[in-house]
């Protein structure tokens, strides 16, 4: 009877994992019907003439520019220096933002003494303050990390602090009542417990910090995409310009599969990322 079972569950296994790699598949081709398409019109509508070449080149033409700049190395370059300003952002204000987030929601006196400051200081857009930062900074590495670094702070600290507050009360008492201690009861419950919204929270910052750095390295750099694209412009190199813009797109696209990579492996223990969007739950 055992055998039986086990048996017919062995089968049951085999005859889904196809049709989950073919659903994949499947999602995955959905996924970029759209992005495809659009580019098949656009070359179309460029080369007829409805699309000035000179305002809008073909993407045959932004591919001839991506070989071009990726064989003189200028693309790799900027995009590795974008990056490095990116990260070294994301890591200073994020890890702030993070810090104080746990900080305010294990204590009412740090929410006290912080969390007013931070509402108010999140609702000013760190983009108009870029003449004061150019006053404090110059033009150099410093003002551009420390804009990123402002701009991705406050979506973690506010997911970090609601994720907190969030959590069960009733899951914590029945911690302490099994006897977990301070920072058993951190590593085990509260964190834990928060990190489905620390992980939004770090999605939300990476998409800020794509966007302060695009506008940081337009008006004042002398390396990076955004400057790659402010010098082609001008050039009149269209071309350029449009690649520049994917360029950026396409590292927020990896950044943000990267986080939901790290999300599907941190919360493999969570109910609701161990389902798919019809309900059924994923092996």
């Amino acid at each position: 009877m055992t055998a039986g079972r086990a048996g017919e569950k062995g089968v049951l296994m085999a005859t889904r994992l196809p049709q989950s790699r073919s659903g994949a598949a499947l999602t995955f081709l959905a996924s970029w019907a759209l992005p495809l398409g659009l580019l098949v019109i656009w070359e179309i509508a460029s080369r007829s003439g409805l699309l000035s070449m000179r305002l809008l080149p073909a993407p045959s033409a932004v591919a001839a520019a991506f070989l071009e700049s990726v064989r003189n190395g200028t693309l790799l370059t900027n995009a590795a220096i974008s990056t490095e300003r990116a990260l070294k952002g994301l890591i200073i204000g994020g890890g702030i933002g993070f810090a104080l987030g746990i900080l305010a929601g294990i204590s009412r006196l740090v929410e006290v003494v912080f969390d007013t400051s931070m509402q108010m200081l999140r609702n000013v857009p760190h983009l108009a303050i870029i003449p004061l930062v150019i006053l404090w900074f110059g033009i150099g590495e410093e003002a551009k990390i420390f804009l990123v670094a402002i701009g991705t702070a406050f979506p973690l600290y506010l997911n970090t602090f609601h994720g907190i507050r969030t959590i069960d009360v009733r899951l914590i008492e029945m911690a302490r009542v099994y006897g977990l201690g301070r920072l058993a009861l951190f590593w085990r419950v509260i964190l834990p417990g928060a990190l489905p919204s620390i992980l939004v929270g770090l999605r939300f910052s990476l998409g800020i910090m794509w966007l302060t750095l695009i506008v940081a390295e337009t008006i004042s750099s002398t390396s990076g995409i955004g400057y790659m694209t402010m010098n082609a412009r001008e050039f009149l190199q269209t071309d350029v310009v449009v690649l520049g813009v994917i360029v950026y797109a396409l590292l927020g696209k990896v950044a943000d599969t990267i986080t939901r990579l790290i999300e599907a492996r941190a919360l493999a223990w969570h109910p609701a990322y161990r389902m798919n969007p019809t309900g059924e739950a994923t092996s």
